[in-house]
């Protein structure tokens, strides 16, 4: 019976969900119709879903910019959450170089990376070079922060009993500070990944050679509203795939909790 009520209340949010949002779809055709609002402005949702035809299906531009996106994206995200795991171990284990170090971070992260968007084009080129850098500089500070913050979250006493039981530094780390800092460390790798992507495709919106981003800013200054929303549709759909994907990776490596 419990399972039951549980897959009837799962089915009810879904149909309401599809109501809303098709409800606000509905009303936005109605309101472009009917001359409420500038449609070579707002487009309407038929122009967006002939958009996605055309940009998927009949030319695929959109699924051959969207590969060179997700490339710079999980490269960016590589080499960001990468180095600052490697960073953030040596802060965790070795606390005085934090210390050292804190200053520098503190000056870097406080740098707004989207303004430096212009110089790491101009040091990297319009190619992937530049968005992967610009990715992975919002990935790093977000993944040491989590490391950091997990690392620091171990109970005490379990510390006092490793070195108790005569553990190096490094032996404490992946036995058990490591473990219980798991769930810290893979919320901030997935909210990573996110701003992996924003920072790729502001960096492309900037100036790109491929990429939606670079869609974008084509199809805005062609305006082609309609356009524009459809690519914008595709990273919200691949920004929700991406989370659910990590979510469920997360659970399932969880399970052990």
């Amino acid at each position: 019976m419990r399972s039951n009520g549980k897959r009837y209340s799962l089915w009810l949010t879904l149909i309401c969900q599809i109501v809303v949002v098709g409800g606000l779809f509905v009303l936005w055709e109605v309101a472009m119709r009917s001359g409420w609002a500038a449609a070579n402005l707002y487009s309407q949702p038929t122009a967006i879903i002939s958009a996605l035809i055309h940009g998927l299906y009949e030319t695929s531009e959109i699924w051959y910019e969207l590969g060179w996106t997700l490339l710079a994206t999980f490269i960016a995200f590589v080499v960001g959450a990468g180095a600052a795991l490697i960073l953030g171990m040596i802060f965790v284990i070795y606390p005085f170089t934090e210390k050292v170090l804190e200053p520098l971070l503190a000056a870097l992260n406080a740098m707004p990376r989207i303004a430096l968007a212009p110089l790491l084009i101009l040091w990297f080129g319009l190619g992937i070079g530049s968005k992967i850098a610009l990715g992975a500089s919002l990935v790093f500070f977000i993944v040491l922060q989590s490391v950091v913050a997990g690392g620091r979250s171990i109970n005490q006493d379990h510390i006092t009993l490793a070195q108790t039981l005569g553990l190096s530094p490094l032996q404490s780390f992946w036995k058990i500070t490591m473990p219980t800092a798991v769930p810290v460390v893979f919320s901030g790798l997935r909210l990573g990944l996110m701003y992996s992507l924003l920072g790729v495709v502001a960096g492309e919106i900037i100036a790109a050679e491929h990429g939606l981003g670079q869609r974008v800013a084509y199809l805005t200054s062609s305006f082609d509203i309609g356009g524009v929303w459809a690519v914008v549709f595709v990273l919200a759909a691949v920004g929700m795939a991406i989370s659910w994907s990590l979510a469920l990776i997360e659970h399932r490596l969880l399970r052990w909790r």
